[in-house]
């Protein structure tokens, strides 16, 4: 997902470190956090049409006489196609151009749309459901925004924090998996505790280490291009996940 190496604290020229004046940089941060915006803007347009149309359809495997038995193939490709692609491109595409990382950029936030339809779909119909989404999403804006400030703003360098985290992702979701056959509500609620926590630290780690890359980048249009795009994918997959752990714990369900 992120395809450029960026520099340690320690390699960032003097000053780096403390930004709040670098009007380069502020319109920088500025291009990601406006395409994050639009991509969350996207989502939500795509799953509330998938959620109100005959679209929801897809996603339920019937039987003989119509009866929905459970869900669709076609959900679970649309459910992993993200990281599907998020892999295959990191593989594939080692050196991006500005319209492929917006080709990955798009189909993964549309792909997630699509797929989020059906968490719509479910909450719709449940009472109050809409409003707990609202609430979990707001909750998820005001802690996304505090901990992305946070990491933009302070001295301490964030990356051994980060890289713990990363692998913590790694653990999540074996503890996700894992919970899919034993299905322990407890243990659904410690993973939606860590998912928020892991979540929230990767969005601070995230917003420090565009800083950094900004000054690795050093004006050179084409990557910067590609590193507003990236960012904005990185900070966009963990707001979705923030709101997603939010939801769970708020409404009580895995």
């Amino acid at each position: 997902m992120n395809n450029a190496n960026f520099a340690r604290a320690g390699q960032m020229p003097a000053g780096a470190m403390d930004a709040s004046v670098d009007a380069g940089l502020r319109k920088f941060m500025l291009g990601v956090f406006n395409k994050m915006a639009l991509g969350l803007v996207l989502t939500a347009a795509i799953s509330f049409i998938v959620a109100n149309t005959s679209l929801i359809g897809m996603f339920f495997a019937t039987n003989a006489a119509g009866e929905i038995t459970g869900l669709s193939l076609l959900y679970y490709v649309v459910a992993f196609g993200p990281m599907a692609i998020l892999f295959g491109s990191a593989f594939v595409m080692k050196n991006p151009s500005p319209v492929g990382a917006n080709i990955v950029y798009w189909s993964v936030v549309s792909l997630i749309g699509t797929s989020m339809g059906l968490l719509v779909f479910i909450y719709a119909g449940m009472p109050d459901g809409m409003a707990t989404m609202a609430k979990a999403f707001l909750t998820t804006a005001i802690a996304f925004g505090g901990m992305s400030l946070w990491g933009y703003t302070t001295k301490r360098d964030l990356t051994p924090i980060g890289n713990f985290l990363m692998m913590a992702v790694f653990g999540l979701i074996a503890a996700m998996l894992i919970n899919m056959f034993i299905a322990s509500s407890f243990m659904s609620f410690l993973i939606s505790i860590a998912g928020v926590l892991i979540f929230a630290g990767l969005t601070a780690f995230d917003t420090q280490r565009l800083k950094f890359q900004y000054y690795e980048l050093g004006g050179d249009t084409r990557s910067m291009s590609v590193a507003t795009t990236y960012g904005a994918l990185s900070l966009y997959i963990n707001f979705i996940n923030m709101f997603q752990f939010i939801l769970a714990l708020m409404s009580g369900r895995e």
